[in-house]
């Protein structure tokens, strides 16, 4: 009974000790401490800490020292990987990986663009009912062709527009013979047949599909890479109006843009962005890519912003902080603005995610100018702390004062931007 007893009390003692430790500040600074850190040449971070802690780097890419009694300070040297130890009372306690990244600027954007993307084949955005002597068919429908496909062979020829398909059609009707149609739907590939029904009150073949090979908007940059001419610009991907899906593009280009007029937001109905592309319709780029996280490619030469001109270094998602924020955007002519936003929220993400931020913009002069966030403007790069954190993408339907950021680490990746040394490892 009294080792049971004593057993309980030993019990006991180290349960409330386990729990002062758990309580004990310095205990508390030390598992906030993270064990992988990165961050870009020249570039600091600070961790509180109890002065009985110290640091020090293990090899040249990173060095640590106390910043005071209560700071941490490591500072990033050279790209490459480096530990740093804590120790505590002169007991080894725990290992942070410090990543240092090379030193990446870009040249953050701003300016209003048109965009015209071109699809990968011709899209089919509906059915329609062909007028034949037998009834009213869609001989698309019919063949299972279902909106969203989109159309990319006819009897073996590849189909890039729509002024290629009418010839297939008349040959096909006049002959009697099916044509043999080749479809994308959802990244599967799909071989239908489908014969073309004569329209008695037009006298001519049709498939009964409504087709569209392009499609045009505006939108807002967000950088360019000075160096390679690589862009970012949008933030989300561009989808068709008719079949809500995601566009696949084989090609397409920006332009300039001009706005003209704004349409104001208010509760329940988010508002835009007017605008043409400018008169004369320089192509300023082409498209190569539409992703969740925008439109990417290359410029044909470098962009004025005529406000911010000089490649800015730019924040990881780890690195955004909650506060006071700008961006950069134009609601008149092609003058790029700076507005003042507040960040409300941000997500630290590991691995690539379109909402990162929760933004809202504060500026009392866009508010009265746009009434918050408006479509067209997505893709306005947001800066914090002289960095390039991210872009506007979405507006709250609700509160169009407010919205959703993304992380511009992730655009960067998109647009096939090496911030981490991968491929240099790779080489090396």
């Amino acid at each position: 009974m009294k080792w049971e007893h004593l057993r309980k009390l030993i019990g006991g003692i180290l349960l409330v000790s386990l729990i002062s430790v758990l309580f004990y500040k310095p205990f508390q600074q030390y598992l906030e401490i993270p064990g992988t850190i990165t961050l870009f040449e020249g570039q600091s971070q600070s961790f509180s800490t109890s002065n009985a802690i110290s640091a020090a780097a293990m090899s040249g890419s990173a060095s640590a020292a106390e910043e005071n009694q209560h700071k941490i300070k490591i500072d990033a040297k050279s790209a490459g990987k480096d530990d740093v130890l804590l120790e505590f009372a002169g007991f080894p306690i725990k290992k942070v990986n410090v990543n240092v990244l090379k030193d990446y600027k870009v040249i953050p954007g701003g300016q209003s663009i048109g965009v015209k993307l071109n699809t990968l084949g011709v899209l089919v955005v509906g059915h329609h009912l062909v007028s034949t002597d037998k009834g009213k068919v869609s001989p698309g429908e019919k063949a299972g062709i279902q909106v969203g496909d989109i159309i990319t062979e006819i009897n073996g020829q590849k189909i890039e527009n729509m002024s290629d398909v009418a010839p297939f059609v008349q040959k096909a009707g006049e002959s009697g013979q099916e044509l043999k149609v080749i479809v994308q739907r959802d990244h599967k590939i799909i071989k239908t047949n489908l014969m073309p029904m004569k329209d008695s009150s037009e006298d001519e073949y049709k498939l009964g599909l409504y087709i569209r090979d392009s499609a045009a908007g505006i939108g807002t940059m967000t950088f360019y890479d000075p160096k390679t001419k690589k862009y970012g610009a949008l933030g989300h991907v561009i989808s068709d109006m008719d079949t809500k899906k995601p566009i696949v593009v084989e090609d397409g280009q920006i332009l300039k843009s001009t706005v003209t007029s704004i349409e104001k937001g208010s509760n329940g109905n988010p508002g835009e962005k007017l605008a043409r592309f400018s008169p004369d319709r320089e192509i300023i780029g082409d498209i190569n890519r539409n992703s969740p996280f925008g439109i990417f490619g290359k410029l044909h030469h470098g962009l004025d912003n005529g406000l911010l001109e000089k490649p800015m270094p730019i924040a990881l998602s780890n690195q955004v902080k909650e506060g006071p924020a700008k961006i950069l955007t134009v609601v008149d002519g092609d003058q790029i603005e700076e507005y003042d936003i507040e960040i409300v929220s941000t997500i630290p993400q590991k691995f690539p995610a379109t909402k990162g931020m929760v933004i809202k913009v504060t500026d009392p002069e866009l508010l009265e100018k746009t009434g918050g966030i408006v479509q067209g403007m997505s893709g306005s790069p947001i800066i914090q702390n002289g960095k390039l954190i991210g872009a506007v993408t979405h507006v709250f339907v609700n509160d169009p004062t407010s919205g959703y950021g993304v992380h511009i680490e992730w655009m960067l990746h998109e647009a096939g931007i090496d911030i981490y040394g991968e491929n240099e490892n790779k080489a090396g």
